[in-house]
């Protein structure tokens, strides 16, 4: 396959649902030459979706990615290895930090394998884009695999000074790179780190007019749940990862004196705390639990009155859920941990925020739904908050960039 097409790589896209589904999907859809590299194969929603698309989808391809694909391979098995070996707090914190280290190399090899493929495939003019990115190696990634875009989501680990040795020897692959933060929190952090890597802010999430609920949807929604018209519903999409902050959430839900439903969708689950929450007097908990189809997903959304994002004080990227509630048309109820989004909301009717760990607030919150339920974001909501549309964004993708 030639031209000047899009090469999209996602080392996820093996895991089923998610933002990475959507977003590749819609990228997929909204370009006419469409390379989808997965070094791990495609979840079978995902395909199907591709596949509709007409997007061509591949792993590696080539000698040269096939050694580095196998090598990172090989990276990951022994990371993982690693992380059972060293688990316990009896080692010292740098070998129980080694095994994250091979991570980095895993990952970086692998992107380097698509990065090769999807120029041998598109042709040396396309635009190659990794969708989900390492946070380090991205002059190594850029030396061994070629020049790319790299959305990179957040800064988890840091480079250990072996990895930091290899990043300046590589350093000159970072001319072949641009790296894209999806908030000015992570472009700084990446500013601080790898101060000479070309970064510039641009969202990952996508909206599309097409995505908003209708409300015939939002009415079968609720009788599919079992939900009364009157009674307010909130949720809670998505896996239970550490940057969340669930504990607010279960002492606002234990003050609560009016009933509330409570829709949980998503992976990983703490199963313990949602018995106890099932148990409280004004909860009425419906569950999701597993990775979810993204009909389904929908299907949470739209019965919901709100969508429920509550996060721990200085978490900095992008929130995917809260760009499912703008491009959905959902309220919104978030967190005030990240200083940027709190501008972006203030003054709009559509979202309540409180103060990250505030139990009390957060009920307070929620009992207000039920005799004075938020407005709708409105249609023009996403373009006023910079989230782009899937053409849109392909189009900034494939346009020529002066730090590039």
């Amino acid at each position: 396959m030639t031209g000047h097409g899009l090469v999209l790589v996602e080392p996820g896209a093996h895991r089923p649902g998610g933002h990475r589904h959507r977003t590749l999907t819609a990228l997929a859809t909204a370009h006419d030459h469409t390379v989808v590299v997965a070094p791990y194969g495609v979840a079978a929603e995902t395909r199907a979706a591709l596949s509709a698309t007409g997007s061509h989808i591949t792993g590696t391809a080539g000698a040269v990615p096939a050694v580095l694909a196998a090598a990172g391979v090989v990276a990951a098995a022994l990371a993982v290895a690693g992380q059972r070996a060293f688990a316990s707090r009896r080692w010292p914190a740098a070998v129980r930090r080694l095994p994250h280290q091979v991570t980095l190399v895993s990952r970086c090899l692998a992107e380097a394998a698509c990065v090769r493929t999807g120029h041998r495939l598109a042709g040396p003019a396309a635009t190659v884009v990794v969708l989900s990115a390492s946070e380090a190696l991205h002059g190594a990634a850029g030396l061994l695999g070629g020049r790319h875009t790299r959305f990179v989501h957040e800064l988890v680990t840091a480079e250990d000074a072996v990895l930091r040795v290899v990043g300046r020897l590589a350093r000159r692959g970072e001319r072949r790179v641009l790296a894209l933060a999806p908030t000015d929190a992570v472009r700084d952090d990446l500013a601080v780190r790898f101060p000479h890597l070309p970064v510039m802010v641009r969202p990952f999430a996508v909206a599309d007019p097409g995505d908003r609920l209708t409300d015939t949807e939002r009415r079968q929604a609720r009788r599919s749940f079992g939900i009364p018209g009157a009674e307010p519903t909130v949720c809670l999409v998505g896996g239970w990862w550490p940057y969340k902050d669930l504990d607010v959430v279960g002492a606002a839900l234990a003050q609560l004196d009016v009933p509330l439903h409570l829709l949980v969708a998503g992976a990983p689950l703490d199963h313990d705390r949602l018995q106890t929450w099932a148990a409280l007097p004004y909860v009425r908990l419906h569950m999701l639990p597993g990775p979810v189809p993204e009909a389904a997903v929908r299907a949470v959304y739209a019965a919901s009155d709100a969508v429920l994002v509550a996060r721990r004080p200085g978490v900095g990227k992008e929130s995917g859920l809260v760009v499912d509630a703008v491009r959905l048309g959902i309220p919104l109820i978030v967190s005030d941990h990240a200083p940027a989004l709190a501008k972006a909301l203030a003054g709009q009717g559509w979202a309540r925020t409180f103060p990250p760990g505030d139990s009390a607030a957060l009920a307070a919150v929620l009992r207000d739904l039920a005799w004075a339920p938020l407005p709708r974001p409105g249609a023009t909501t996403a373009a006023e908050l910079g989230v782009p549309t899937a053409a849109e964004q392909t189009a900034f993708l494939t346009s020529p960039k002066e730090s590039y």
